[in-house]
């Protein structure tokens, strides 16, 4: 369950962040003042730290040169022949392990041992064995470099890290400074290192607190930053919202719709022109609206006015066709083509009643369960006259079971002839092949020739209304120009594919794909578009 809802948010997040230029914009302002704020606050961090430590150091330089000036004192005050050399430095020692355990630091006191020799093993006296530890080796060797005999003229120092004791036996590591100078031991002239170790956990408190401020201002700045980046984008990105709400509405029909228009700066003057573009589009679509209504209703009209007058022309025309054998030879032709005419205007007349039928949204389906192989059978066998003129032959490919769907079968029916003609106008005494296929969810019919084809472009012009690929090319059937548009039509009250393909010279295919079940969505056609034998001819 939790494995389902982690891609489901993270599907959502991200739908929100592609989706809203806001949060883009707030998050990359933030991300960007983050890195600057990060920058900003390293600098300052390090100059405070640079700061404390100068000053740190400076107190420590000072103090050492007060603790050498006593422990020179010290030593003068006490004569040589009262007591001997260890006796003086084990005094001297007492004294600034007291002063240092006071004022917060440790003291070594190397032994008179062999310069090559460990620290600690040169009989150190330490305020605790940690701090030998803490002595680094390069201040040693510092001192190990000074000529025999002779005293360092100024302390040396270094940074280094402090072992101190904790409860137990544990021991922690802070960073110091270790501050190391020389003095005579008069009652033998012998030379003795000291080191003071000062530990800087004083700045590294102030650090910290340096840094706790830092960082607490940083991210209160940069809340900060992101509502006001939030404020200011959303009084930007509020306006361009309601537009794109105004515009779905006008999409969707509603052409009424306006943005409210508030102030005088650049969006309320954007508002203005969108309102105006609004206005305009809405005068235009409405007279496109009336000229197509008007068109439709002429069409509509003429196509029944016509009618009555075709009827008185074709009663006169029929007995004169039927008369025609006892005209002279010039006579019964122009008999024979008055019919001829008679019955091709006709045609134009009913397609263009069904044309302006869809138009006005009135074409109904009468569904019932329709045989596709059937179909395709008697549109074959009706147009086999057609065919044998014009030399062509019509094959039928079809699975023995039946291909059944939920259609209007005279539409269908039509839709298939409509097909079938328009394949023997154009296959030049090719042969035509009509194919059947059918699953679970669609079936399909695809008519294929191999004649003059179609021209890149042209696959989608084909189901124009009186649109033709070669205006020279004489129509062998009679058509209208309007039966692929009619077939078009129908095929979408079906919910339907109606497809072509062809190429110059390679011929064409056109498929119609109708689902099983009517009001079923189609996704895919058992059949190709692309014919099996134009894939070979590419390949």
């Amino acid at each position: 369950m939790v494995a389902r809802t982690v891609p489901a948010a993270l599907r959502r997040g991200l739908t929100f962040w592609r989706r809203s230029i806001q949060a883009r914009v707030v998050l990359s302002t933030v991300l960007l003042s983050a890195v600057v704020l990060t920058g900003v606050g390293w600098f300052l961090l390090r100059q405070v730290e640079q700061g404390l430590v100068h000053h740190r150091l400076d107190s420590v330089l000072a103090e050492v040169g007060n603790e050498d000036v006593q422990a020179d004192n010290l030593l003068k005050a006490v004569p040589g022949t009262d007591t001997d050399a260890d006796e003086q430095a084990s005094s001297l020692f007492a004294a600034l392990a007291q002063n240092g355990e006071a004022r917060g630091f440790t003291v070594v006191m190397a032994g008179a041992g062999q310069r090559d020799q460990p620290l600690d093993q040169r009989g150190p006296k330490a305020t605790t064995r940690q701090s030998v530890l803490s002595v680094p080796e390069s201040l040693v060797h510092h001192f190990d470099l000074v000529p025999s005999g002779q005293v360092a003229k100024q302390p040396a120092w270094t940074y280094t890290t402090i072992h101190t004791s904790g409860t137990g036996k544990a021991s922690t590591q802070v960073p110091g400074i270790a501050v190391g100078s020389q003095v005579l031991i008069p009652a033998d002239g012998s030379i003795r290192t000291i080191y003071y170790l000062f530990p800087l956990d004083d700045v590294q408190q102030s650090l910290a607190l340096v840094t706790r401020s830092l960082l607490t201002a940083g991210v209160l700045l940069l809340l900060l930053i992101a509502a006001l980046t939030w404020s200011l984008t959303r009084q930007i990105v509020t306006p361009i919202r309601l537009a794109r709400r105004v515009a779905e509405r006008l999409a969707a029909g509603q052409l009424q719709e306006r943005l409210r228009v508030s102030g005088e700066d650049d969006l309320a003057r954007l508002a203005t022109s969108f309102n105006q573009m609004a206005t305009s589009l809405q005068r235009q679509i409405r007279q496109l609206e009336e000229l197509s209504r008007v068109q439709r209703r002429f069409v509509s009209d003429v196509s029944h006015e016509l009618r009555t007058p075709l009827t008185t022309v074709r009663l006169a025309g029929s007995v004169l066709h039927e008369a025609r054998e006892g005209f002279d030879p010039q006579t019964r032709r122009s008999a024979e083509l008055l019919q001829s005419e008679l019955d091709r205007f006709e045609t134009l007349l009913v397609d263009l009643l069904e044309i302006s039928r869809f138009d006005a949204g009135a074409a109904a389906l009468d569904l019932d369960d329709v045989n596709l192989t059937d179909v395709v059978r008697r549109v074959v066998d009706g147009t086999q006259a057609l065919a044998l003129a014009r030399s062509t032959r019509v094959v039928v490919r079809a699975p023995e079971t039946p291909c059944v769907a939920e259609a209007d079968v005279r539409r269908v029916e039509r839709i298939v002839r409509n097909l079938v003609t328009n394949a023997i106008d154009h296959a030049d005494s090719s042969e035509i092949v009509v194919t059947v296929a059918a699953d679970e969810q669609a079936a399909a019919i695809a008519v294929r020739d191999h004649g003059v084809g179609l021209a890149i472009g042209e696959a989608a012009m084909v189901f124009n209304r009186f649109w033709r690929a070669d205006p020279a090319r004489a129509r062998t059937s009679g058509g209208t120009g309007l039966g692929l548009a009619i077939s078009l039509e129908d095929t979408h009250l079906h919910g339907g594919w109606l497809q072509a393909w062809g190429k110059p010279d390679e011929g064409a295919q056109f498929r119609l794909t109708l689902p099983r079940h009517a009001n079923d969505p189609l996704r895919h056609s058992p059949l190709p578009l692309v014919p099996d034998d134009a894939a070979e001819v590419v390949a």
